[in-house]
């Protein structure tokens, strides 16, 4: 339980950190894609030290790590586009959506019905987005649309990774989330020139993203999505004070709020899904 709790910690940590490194270097002039990039490239050398684990690639493995690959390097892309042009005290909070995305895969391929407490805990979900979208900034309408493509991405990629695992293993399903992050996420650079323009933060994010994304698997690895989405939820309240922190973003009361009620609302859906 107490290793369960500090991969807890250490991901919402290193999940408010990252989009800390992120909007940081596309302020300083690099592209969404190129970010990308070279987060899955760096992420991809440091893969090698759990490539040799993974036993064989079946067909079932294989379209399943396509899949994931496909959803994770477009979900990230639209987090660092998001983070570009809006603000990461703002943003943070719209995360909270994701226990709604699995809400409604649920209504509409397992035909499920939500309950009385699972729709109040969207309309607090929808308030808590609400009071965001109305304090003081510089957010526009277009981030809040790539950061909600972000998230319905990154949801369903989780369902995916947690596949991965359970075919392979959380050190292995790492090696290949960054193998098939950096296929993908070359894509985007066909028709761009990659440039870094700041080595020490595209490290530092490397790095970010890949203890993010072990911790993930570990708790993953031990506990259900839902749950651990829920938990992950916390890192909200961690980002909103960065970004009043470190990037002088207003209305820190305000957006407290607004995180705790979506925070509740997501947790009181997880519960009921």
């Amino acid at each position: 339980m107490i290793k369960i709790c500090l991969g807890i910690l250490i991901r919402i940590i290193s999940n408010s950190y990252l989009n800390v490194f992120q909007k940081t270097l596309t302020a300083k002039g690099q592209k969404s894609s190129a970010v990308n990039f070279f987060t899955y490239l760096g992420l991809s050398a440091l893969s090698v030290f759990f490539v040799s684990k993974i036993e064989a690639i079946t067909p079932e493995l294989l379209l399943n790590v396509l899949t994931m690959g496909a959803l994770g390097a477009l979900g990230n892309y639209f987090i660092i586009k998001a983070l570009s042009i809006g603000e990461l005290s703002a943003l943070a909070p719209v995360n909270s959506f994701k226990p709604v995305v699995a809400l409604l895969i649920g209504i509409v391929f397992l035909k499920e019905t939500p309950s009385v407490c699972a729709v109040l805990a969207i309309f607090m979900i929808i308030a808590g987005t609400f009071i965001i979208t109305k304090a003081k900034g510089n957010t526009p309408k277009k981030a809040i649309i790539y950061r909600i493509l972000a998230l319905l991405f990154s949801a369903s990629e989780a369902v995916f990774i947690k596949k991965t695992i359970l075919l392979t293993g959380a050190e292995e399903a790492f090696a290949l989330w960054c193998l098939a992050g950096l296929i993908f996420s070359s894509l985007f650079m066909v028709k761009s020139k990659p440039k870094i323009c700041s080595y020490k933060y595209q490290l530092y994010l490397i790095l970010a993203v890949g203890i993010m994304q072990y911790s993930t698997n570990y708790v993953f690895s031990k506990m259900n999505v839902s749950y651990a989405l829920a938990l992950f939820q916390l890192s909200t309240l961690l980002s909103v004070f960065l970004g009043v922190k470190l990037f002088g973003e207003k209305e820190l009361k305000k957006k407290v709020c607004a995180s705790l009620i979506m925070i509740a609302g997501a947790v009181i859906l997880i519960l009921n899904i």
